[in-house]
């Protein structure tokens, strides 16, 4: 038979959701894959609770209904200043991931070149190829995660046509600053690159960091696609609902990659999540404070087990250093830790394009027990690595 396609030839599969699969296999308290173990805010089940019996059923609009943009605008403006029209800026997408997928397809060509911060989420790399184009790695250097304006120029001037921004960043916590957001803007505009942001962490920041929206920022309303979600904010990854803000004219291509990708969003769901954009400000005030003590729980209980890791700065991923364990292999390292220590975590080798393999990445969204119950487990690690 012909061989098939090489775009995906050397793809393994998600490395995130494999720990999810290890982590059940032996019992481990899952801090790999990033969803919670709480429940979303009862008014969005509520109103699910409702729609089930009274509908909508059936498809919605393709690129998402109405009320549903309409409250995503009102929310978009109310954080970042910015009012994007529902109809001709906003397409609902199945995830925050079909959203980076679907402005990929829709921005870049074959054999041109997109720029990705390292260490980075690991569907960007996979979304790049798929899109037929070459990635090009920016490092971020540990433990502060600075990066270099040289070298993301040089990246740029080599002939990237977007760049890639995760801010607050998946996995290592860094909220880019107002200073740092600007200077990235300022080569953008000079260089005649566009930017897709992924901002599902937008409002998971720990002060006194704050989240800038770089489309706010002079020059970047037009060449800036906001990938986003509501999974993270609201507790329901397993919904899928996500979107894209972007001009008129990306957008327009977004709506017809989308309608061959996905045909739309699940319309139930939607009609549901407006409950949850239309919260007031106290809803953001009381999940900063909700994700301040559980990092503070987890982070403080690491300290005092006396391992090396970077505070995040946003999001709720900790990089925690395991140098001490003369780790060679990640991968096995970490599969060793479910099944010996009973808690699972991500290989940090995962996410960068450097040669790393001493970072393991956690994840906090848990319940106080559960994040405990992990640090219990954790005590032990240093001795169980005696005879491993």
């Amino acid at each position: 038979m012909k061989a098939l396609s090489t775009r995906s030839s050397n793809f393994t599969d998600s490395v995130i959701r494999r720990m999810t699969r290890i982590a059940n296999q032996y019992g481990a308290v899952n801090l790999s894959q990033g969803f919670p173990d709480f429940d979303p805010p009862k008014e969005i089940t509520d109103r699910l609770k409702t729609i089930a019996d009274n509908g909508p059923h059936q498809y919605a609009l393709t690129w998402g209904a109405k009320n549903f943009r309409d409250a995503l605008s009102k929310k978009y403006e109310h954080f970042s200043g910015i009012k994007a029209d529902p109809e001709k800026e906003i397409v609902v997408t199945c995830g925050s991931t079909e959203a980076m997928m679907a402005a990929m397809m829709s921005i870049v060509n074959p054999g041109e070149k997109v720029a990705i911060f390292s260490p980075f989420y690991e569907n960007y790399g996979a979304d790049t190829i798929l899109s037929g184009a070459e990635p090009v790695y920016i490092p971020l250097v540990p433990p502060e995660f600075n990066f270099s304006l040289e070298v993301l120029e040089q990246a740029f001037k080599a002939g990237c046509k977007a760049l890639i921004l995760c801010n607050p960043s998946n996995p290592c916590g860094k909220v880019f600053t107002l200073e740092e957001l600007t200077e990235i803007s300022k080569l953008a505009v000079k260089y005649d690159v566009y930017v897709i942001t992924d901002e599902v962490y937008e409002h998971i920041i720990y002060a006194p960091n704050r989240h800038v929206y770089i489309q706010s920022l002079p020059g970047m309303r037009e060449r800036t696609v906001v990938c986003n979600s509501l999974s993270k904010t609201y507790s329901i990854t397993g919904w899928r609902l996500g979107y894209t803000i972007a001009n008129p004219e990306i957008t327009d291509r977004i709506k017809k990659v989308h309608d061959f990708l996905t045909v739309g969003a699940a319309a139930p769901l939607m009609e549901a999540a407006v409950t949850g954009l239309e919260e007031d400000d106290s809803y953001y005030k009381e999940l900063q404070a909700h994700y301040t003590h559980m990092k503070e729980l987890f982070c403080g209980g690491l300290k005092k087990l006396g391992f090396t890791f970077t505070e995040p700065q946003g999001a709720y991923y900790v990089l925690l250093d395991v140098s001490e364990f003369k780790v060679e292999d990640d991968y096995e390292f970490c599969e060793w830790m479910a099944k010996e220590v009973g808690v699972a975590a991500v290989p940090g080798s995962s996410f960068f394009r450097e040669d790393v393999h001493n970072l393991v990445r956690f994840h906090f969204a848990k319940k106080d027990e559960t994040l405990n119950e992990a640090l219990n487990r954790l005590s032990h690690l240093r001795e169980k690595a005696k005879s491993r």
